[in-house]
């Protein structure tokens, strides 16, 4: 099990645009497991998150690891195709925050998606409500793009104390 290094705000390299994967070679293999063992590690010790984008670990090649109860998958070279015009007002963090804070911004309620999987076969996919706006999170890290960029007003930031006290729900 190898775990990465989580790039924190403010590192430029969180900046930069990521590059289309090409090559589905052992490199990539190795990125994709790098990715997994990196988002179980976090969400087992922070308790939250469901996703991780290569560029959060300094790789930047389009590459996401998505791991839901449900549901876990990759996706290599994701491009948001449609959104929808009805919006989503959400609390948002991310590991490049240490999870220490949120945003509220919005997000499309509904996002059709194209994207390659692990194997290089073309996938095209919808996302609604809470997938979505996760979804369009992490797209944004392989353009340099922080949820803090969408944010509108600045007393919409919260501590995460101040958020689960407020917002998350009992399980």
């Amino acid at each position: 099990m190898t775990i990465k290094e989580v790039l924190m705000i403010g590192n430029p390299k969180l900046r930069e645009k990521s590059s289309d994967l090409e090559d589905f070679n052992l490199d990539f293999v190795q990125h994709l497991q790098d990715l997994k063992d990196t988002l179980t590690y976090l969400q087992e010790t922070k308790k939250f998150g469901r996703a991780i984008a290569a560029p959060q670990i300094g790789v930047m090649k389009k590459l996401i690891c998505y791991q839901l109860p449900k549901k876990s998958f990759y996706m290599v070279n994701p491009k948001i195709t449609w959104k929808s015009e009805e919006m989503l007002n959400v609390w948002d963090s991310c590991y490049s925050f240490d999870i220490a804070f949120f945003v509220e911004i919005q997000r499309h309620k509904t996002i059709k998606v194209e994207y390659q999987d692990e194997n290089g076969n073309l996938v095209f996919e919808d996302f609604s409500d809470d997938l979505s706006e996760l979804v369009q999170h992490e797209i944004d890290h392989l353009h340099g793009i922080l949820a803090t960029d969408r944010l509108k007003d600045v007393k919409k930031i919260i501590m995460r104390s101040e958020w689960e006290r407020r917002f998350r729900k009992s399980e």
